[in-house]
């Protein structure tokens, strides 16, 4: 089997490549393509999306390939049209929004991805969030730094607050909604859900049930036509006076400015953020200068251990379609 394993320097090609010959064996013919993300920003190429790399020097390395693994390619029409052998893709990401996954189904060649391989790193990271914010972490710390000792902080108008005792509302309860419940339970904290396909949980049928209840709110829904600006100024008006809100998901679901507002009139008591509607952050952006924001540049599944499960899944995938041309070969006339 020919394999281009066209990774990056997060999901790197020797560590997709060594877990596809753990899974595998040595037989394996892997070539390997290396794009320049993270240090250059992915972005739209050809009629793909959030892509790095190359189209010409793609189709020159899928020259008799069969199988292709990458996390940011840019598998575009015009490239899977050039590549003749190839039958698999997996876009080792949560999907294969750099794959036109259309033009794939037209030529016969099954695009796979590897969902959840960040669900761990996400969640942790939104429980770091909202930690920080309700305890101002990043506010205080440049003054302990700068020689100040902030005893003041002990005023009980300015004392930060605890999870155990609050209310957590998530709103989605995929893979990842559903590990922040698990470990918000070990701060006792009361966890309540609005996502209408979770069960085996405290759920409510509409978000501004949802919103009127939690001390802190934190979205992990997919970003649709439906949930765009879902938090909007309305929806801010509806949660608790110094409510705080976090968001780990995508920033199409929030309207920041209405943030600003809430967190200047104190509507809201903290937010913090690591998804934007415009990545990276326009200069001038009021949320760069907002009070009681705590803000990350979209880091959320940014760990090693992320890269090494999107690299063993993928390899899982590949080993999966392995065993199914074995039994069932697929037609190439």
């Amino acid at each position: 089997m020919r394999i281009l394993v066209a990774g990056d320097h997060f999901v790197t090609p020797g560590l997709v490549e060594a877990a596809l010959r753990a899974r595998l064996g040595d037989e394996l013919v892997v070539t390997t393509l290396t794009s320049a993300w993270p240090y250059q920003p992915f972005g739209k190429i050809g009629e793909v999306d959030e892509a790095c790399g190359d189209e010409d020097e793609l189709i020159a390395a899928l020259a008799g390939v069969e199988v292709a693994v990458t996390q940011m390619a840019p598998f575009t029409a015009r490239v899977l049209e050039a590549a003749d052998a190839l039958r698999l893709i997996v876009c080792t990401r949560g999907g294969p929004v750099n794959v036109n996954v259309a033009a794939a189904a037209e030529r016969g060649i099954e695009v796979r991805s590897t969902p959840g391989r960040n669900a761990p790193a996400a969640a942790e990271h939104t429980l770091a969030l909202m930690l920080a914010a309700l305890r101002r972490i990043p506010d205080v710390h440049p003054t302990v730094r700068g020689g100040e000792w902030r005893s003041d902080l002990y005023a009980l108008d300015a004392a930060g607050r605890e999870l155990s005792g609050a209310t957590v509302g998530l709103v989605g309860y995929g893979a990842i909604g559903a590990r922040v419940a698990r470990i918000l339970a070990a701060f006792d904290a009361s966890v309540v859900v609005y996502d209408p396909y979770a069960a085996g949980v405290d759920t409510v049928s509409t978000l501004d049930e949802l919103l009127s209840r939690a001390d802190v709110v934190s979205l992990h829904a997919r970003l649709t036509a439906e949930t765009h600006h879902m938090i909007d100024a309305a929806a801010l008006g509806r949660m608790p006076r110094g409510a705080v809100l976090v968001n780990t998901a995508r920033g199409g679901l929030v309207d920041y400015d209405a943030v600003v507002d809430a967190l200047e009139s104190g509507q809201l008591g903290a937010a913090a953020f690591d998804v934007f509607e415009a990545e990276p952050i326009p200069a001038g952006s009021r949320i760069l200068t907002a009070r009681n924001v705590v803000l990350t540049p979209h880091l959320a599944g940014a760990t090693v251990q992320t890269a090494e499960r999107a690299a063993t899944m993928a390899a899982e995938a590949v080993a999966d379609y392995g065993l199914r041309v074995r039994s069932c070969p697929p037609d190439r006339s």
